[in-house]
């Protein structure tokens, strides 16, 4: 049988001689499935303060600094453009580099960062007053506003003026959850930098160096490589490995440890969630178990992966939370998990023993997820983990990320 061909991760630069990443029809396709899955719904505008729900609907973005600041916001109503407001010098800048936006469209806004500005000062009150006067130019003034997520203030200020507010995130997370062939070769693209970087990781994983020492080499090659932000490195080593601390701290790795790492980075906006877990120098019976078993579950999941089946049955092939050491699912939750990948690190659908045995989520072609597996060692204190990243075909699915990873992989063996 012919094995089917990589999915492509072509490079940063467009070319003439190749079709890459479409930025112009990636721009369409964000924007059209944003509008279309307004029109199905009651409201009449969506306000949009999650900065990636802002970002597939504008285009736009600026540092994540800012990103926690819920200062940005973008009003998308069911017969107009999208309307930016944004840092001023950050909306000057989209009015001369971002012309699918009118430049009217950009405008300079600032709400208060999270509070610094208290709402006394009227900032919120005006923001609210400019909306309320364009719906109602628009004939939307007694329709529903969707909003993704909010500061207290703003919500009870919108209120306050008469608009009546409804929760927008599930039509934004129902618009982004397909993914077109742009979104996903960016996605592998972002894959292939981290298999790079792995490869880097395996040079240096000797005893004497620190976990944080590995997430500073590993961040700056992901930027030297192109990437726009380095969202986390977990770094997690030896004793640390089990429980699971989800971070990095500056353990010296020593002879023998199990090590596992989660690079999380983006490139143009298209995220990586990708675990690989290594024996430095050599490795024990209890750890190469464990791999194998975390290894066994996480094929069993990628088996399961087929359009039409519900996400239920691929929570269904994993052990249940006592079955590796949880009281209950709750307690471990994230270990044994899918959750999709786009411009934000937890998109739909998310899978887990948790919340998909009740309410599973059809697998559909375009979607992108990533699974991870976790298995704790009968030494009491190691652990393996596996995370690969997934498209869903027609066919069934792709994996995306490549580095070695069906057994436990022994870096710089004596």
């Amino acid at each position: 049988m012919t094995q089917a061909r990589p999915l492509p991760a072509p490079g940063h630069g467009g070319v003439d001689y190749e079709m890459r990443v479409d930025f112009d029809r990636l721009r369409r396709y964000r924007l059209d499935r944003a509008r279309k899955s307004l029109e199905a719904s009651e409201c009449g505008a969506l306000l949009l303060f999650d900065f990636y729900n802002i970002r597939y609907t504008t285009q736009t973005w600026i540092g994540g600094a800012l990103g926690d600041k819920m200062t940005r916001y973008a009003l998308l109503t069911r017969d107009a453009d999208p309307v930016l407001w944004d840092f001023g010098s950050a909306a000057k800048h989209h009015q001369l580099y971002s012309p699918w936006l009118r430049p009217e469209d950009c405008r300079a806004g600032m709400l208060g960062l999270r509070g610094a500005i208290a709402p006394s000062a009227g900032l919120m009150e005006s923001a609210v007053r400019e909306i309320v006067g364009m719906l109602t130019d628009a004939g939307l003034a007694d329709a529903p506003v969707g909003v993704d997520i909010v500061e207290p203030a703003f919500l009870f200020e919108m209120q306050r003026q008469g608009l009546a507010v409804v929760d927008c995130q599930q039509l934004m997370l129902d618009a982004r959850e397909i993914k077109s062939s742009d979104e996903i070769m960016l996605l592998s693209q972002a894959a292939a930098m981290v298999d790079g970087v792995y490869q880097d990781i395996v040079d240096v994983l000797k005893p004497g160096i620190r976990e944080n020492e590995i997430v500073a080499l590993a961040s700056k090659r992901l930027y030297e490589m192109g990437s726009d932000q380095v969202e986390a490195i977990n770094a997690v080593s030896g004793e640390r490995c089990n429980p699971h601390p989800h971070n990095f701290s500056d353990r010296l790795i020593r002879p023998g440890d199990q090590a596992f790492f989660d690079i999380i980075h983006s490139y143009n906006g298209y995220r990586t969630c990708y675990y690989r877990t290594f024996g430095v120098g050599s490795s024990t019976p209890a750890q190469r178990d464990a791999y194998v078993r975390a290894r066994e579950w996480m094929d069993a999941a990628i088996e399961m992966v087929k359009p039409g089946v519900g996400t239920d049955k691929v929570a269904q092939v994993w052990p249940t939370a006592p079955e590796f050491g949880f009281a209950d699912e709750m307690a471990a939750f994230g270990l044994q998990f899918g959750h999709g990948l786009g411009l934000g690190l937890h998109e739909r659908p998310i899978i887990s023993r948790l919340n998909s045995m009740t309410a599973p989520v059809e697998i559909r072609p375009g979607m992108v997820f990533a699974l991870e597996t976790y298995c704790p060692a009968s030494d009491g204190f190691s652990a393996a983990r596996i995370e690969e990243e997934i498209v869903v075909t027609e066919e069934g699915p792709r994996v995306l990320t490549q580095f070695p990873a069906q057994d436990l992989f022994v870096a710089n063996p004596y």
